[in-house]
């Protein structure tokens, strides 16, 4: 099960196996080598700071490297969403920190020779009762001054009931701009370690001691005074965020499709969700259809979902032959609202990003600029609809504990703890570890 991006990778840049290379301390650990840990290392990097980059895998091999690759700003209906929980003043933070992520991901990418596409971004409705959904999120858009437009028509082979059309938007190949952000940071002094595991961290009142395990199981201890947790879900259990996302896990195939493929960026509102892109591929092109998205552990047949996505591709596209087939893992906030900054309200040391709710890409970008302009001794005016810790989190909390109870009441616990430890300082002040 490989993805379109990392099969089609060109020769990827050497790294270091081992922690050997090099001293065991820096400025900054990044544990993750995804599009937020790769962009916030380069960004610390271009600053001045000593980075390491940990990365218990290869580069890109979780969710950047099995996304669908799309930099947009219309993300399904998950605008109206944000809006009718927080208002209009977080929804349009939340979109300008997209859009400041979305324009950093292009310019990086035109300097340093990243293809990009430029397309159109669709949220369609599938049926009648997509409609009202689609609706929403045209009236969402446009109160937080996007220049989205309805749609009634759309150039595509598949039941399409009306949607909205935001121009210009932007997809590409996630695995070549992470290849182009790696030599960077080493140009700038940074490091990156492939196949060293972050185990846990210990704290006192001089920085922090991360505990790594290599592919070889050897245990193997490094200072550094920050850390990011750029992994996905944080993998530290303070702060209780394994209660405060939702792990999904959805999928994608790309088809060879005789004919013409389909060039919007097409995500329906209404289930089963159908999500359509196209990719280059040499001087042919790839349609890659993505959806039989589900709750991670509570979906006792996804197979099932999956030959549907299959057959619904086959049906629009006659003709069309499997490539390739993947999965990836995203996080969705109970909130809404992505969780980027402390992992403890008050504590400077070790900092995550988590809950972009399948939209990395930007997300993923934003996150980068919000946590290195923190650490740097700045803020983005955009900020507050990524904190990870801030009063809109009550907003998430009736949904939190239903969430909980069919895993169990202790969970919920592991959130509200240490949300009762504000201000007694930050972690690890007792020498003690996570």
């Amino acid at each position: 099960m490989t993805s379109l991006w990392q099969d089609t990778r060109a020769p990827a840049p050497p790294v270091p196996r081992s922690l050997d290379d090099g001293p065991l301390a820096a400025d900054v650990i990044v544990a993750g080598a995804g599009i937020t840990g790769l962009m916030t290392a380069v960004l610390l990097a271009r600053a001045g700071k000593d980075v390491l980059v940990l990365e218990a895998r290869t580069v890109g091999a979780c969710a950047t490297g099995n996304t669908t690759g799309k930099i947009s700003l219309l993300q399904a209906s998950h605008l109206s969403k944000i809006l009718s929980k927080h208002g209009t003043k977080l929804a349009s933070a939340y979109v300008a920190g997209n859009r400041e992520g979305q324009q950093w991901l292009l310019e990086y990418c035109r300097t340093h020779g990243v293809a990009v596409q430029r397309e159109d971004a669709y949220t369609y409705a599938q049926s009648d009762k997509g409609v009202g959904s689609a609706r929403a999120e045209l009236e969402a858009c446009r109160a937080v001054g996007l220049a989205a437009e309805w749609a009634d028509d759309a150039d595509v082979p598949f039941p399409y009931h009306g949607g909205v059309r935001l121009p210009e938007q932007a997809q590409f190949d996630p695995m070549a701009f992470l290849d182009a952000l790696v030599p960077e940071l080493v140009e700038r002094g940074g490091r990156l370690v492939e196949r060293t595991r972050v185990r846990r961290v210990s704290a006192n009142g001089t920085g922090l001691r991360v505990h790594t395990t290599d592919a070889s199981g050897n245990e193997v201890a490094v200072r550094a005074d920050q850390l990011v947790l750029a992994t996905g879900i944080p993998i530290l259990d303070r702060g209780g965020y394994f209660a405060r996302v939702k792990p999904n896990r959805s999928y994608c195939l790309a088809f060879e499709v005789p004919g013409d493929v389909t060039r919007a960026m097409m995500i329906s509102t209404d289930s089963p969700t159908r999500s359509v892109r196209y990719a280059p591929f040499g001087k042919a092109q790839r349609l890659i259809v993505g959806g039989a998205g589900h709750t991670v552990g509570r979906e006792q047949n996804p197979s099932q979902a999956l030959q549907e996505l299959a057959s619904w591709t086959r049906t629009h596209y006659p003709g069309a032959v499997q490539t390739h087939f993947w999965s990836a893992q995203d996080y969705i906030p109970i909130d809404e609202l992505p969780y980027v900054g402390p992992i403890l309200p008050g504590n400077e040391q070790v900092f995550v990003a988590t809950g972009f709710n399948k939209w990395g890409m930007t997300n993923g970008a934003a996150a980068a600029l919000a946590l290195s302009g923190r650490m740097l001794g700045g803020r983005m005016d955009w900020a507050g609809a990524f904190a990870s810790w801030s009063p809109h989190e009550i907003s998430g909390l009736s949904t939190a504990a239903l969430a909980n109870l069919e895993v169990g009441i202790n969970l919920a616990r592991g959130w509200i703890t240490p949300a009762l430890r504000t201000g007694r300082g930050g972690p690890g002040d007792d020498g003690g570890g996570w």
